[in-house]
């Protein structure tokens, strides 16, 4: 009896200990599913809303129209915080390859993407702006100058080097008018060679047309012929992006209806177009245009040769 009855006993506190083992798990899973569940709460209140530090790298031409773009991102995703580093495209990528962080990098022409690709730097590449040459001179033109001509003879002519995107479509340009360009100096940005020229140290610069419009009233420009040249932009996710969302936020937002309107605005042209300037890019097609192949793009193609003038352009 006394065994049986200690069993007993033994049996009720054991009963008892897994009761309350029972009861406590199931405390604690409630607690930690109510926890998930608030997660998942805050989570889906977002939802579709980027947030956090997204990194744009991109080529100087498109500060202006991109900096138009990041208060229309921001506004419809009041967490997200754009920065931007803009350069010559070929710095940007150098930057890239050195294991400098970004999100996104959206360069002057497709070579340029190319070699960041070639790298397995980014992912895939999306064309969303065209762009073409021209010449511009300070304010009232003191030298008289009327194009890529004698008249540029004793002038300070300033270029981008011929590594930029610009400098390349500079040099494909002069081939195709078959002319000779003694620059005085060759930058490393588009937006240098425009601010010498604004500042009068240049009498005269080759820039894109989207530069000679975000000079306004500082410089006056001189229309040349493209010499069929013309600069495909393309963007991409970089391959290792520390916010895969706001990266493809902002891709969106570049390639969409709004962001081709303000490119437009900016004088850039459609993707795939001949010439810049030349529709709004607001078309459908915006957001899915694909890189053309590297023939089609500026610093690779050239006008007949019927085209070329014989005029040999110097600069000391």
């Amino acid at each position: 009896m006394g065994i049986s009855r200690r069993a007993a006993i033994a049996a009720v506190s054991l009963l008892s200990a897994v009761s309350l083992a029972a009861c406590g798990g199931s405390a604690s899973n409630s607690s930690t599913g109510a926890a998930s569940g608030a997660a998942s709460a805050s989570a889906s209140s977002g939802e579709g809303k980027a947030t956090g530090k997204v990194t744009v790298l991109a080529a100087a031409s498109l500060q202006g129209a991109f900096e138009e773009i990041e208060k229309t991102v921001e506004k419809d995703n009041p967490g997200l915080d754009v920065t931007f580093d803009f350069q010559g495209s070929q710095d940007l990528v150098a930057s890239l390859a050195g294991g400098d962080s970004a999100d996104v990098l959206a360069t002057a022409n497709n070579s340029t993407m190319k070699t960041a690709a070639e790298q397995k730097l980014v992912g895939n590449q999306t064309e969303f702006a065209t762009n073409v040459l021209t010449l511009i001179v300070p304010k009232g033109n003191p030298k008289k100058i009327t194009g890529l001509d004698s008249s540029l003879d004793g002038a300070n002519l300033v270029i981008c080097a011929p590594e930029v995107p610009c400098g390349e479509a500079t040099k494909k340009l002069a081939e195709a008018q078959g002319i000779t360009l003694k620059p005085v100096s060759e930058e490393q940005k588009v937006t240098d060679v425009r601010g010498k020229v604004e500042s009068g140290e240049a009498d005269a610069g080759i820039v894109y047309t989207t530069d000679a419009a975000a000079a306004k009233d500082k410089v006056d420009k001189i229309d040349i012929p493209d010499g069929g040249v013309v600069n495909h932009y393309p963007i991409a996710q970089t391959a290792n992006p520390e916010n895969a969302a706001g990266a493809k936020v902002f891709i969106d937002a570049v390639t969409g209806k709004t962001g081709q309107e303000i490119l437009a605005k900016h004088g850039f042209g459609a993707p795939g177009s001949a010439t810049a300037g030349a529709s709004t890019g607001t078309g459908s097609s915006a957001g899915t245009s694909s890189v053309p192949s590297q023939a089609a793009t500026a610093g690779e193609s050239t006008s007949p040769e019927a085209d070329k003038p014989t005029a040999e352009t110097t600069a000391p």
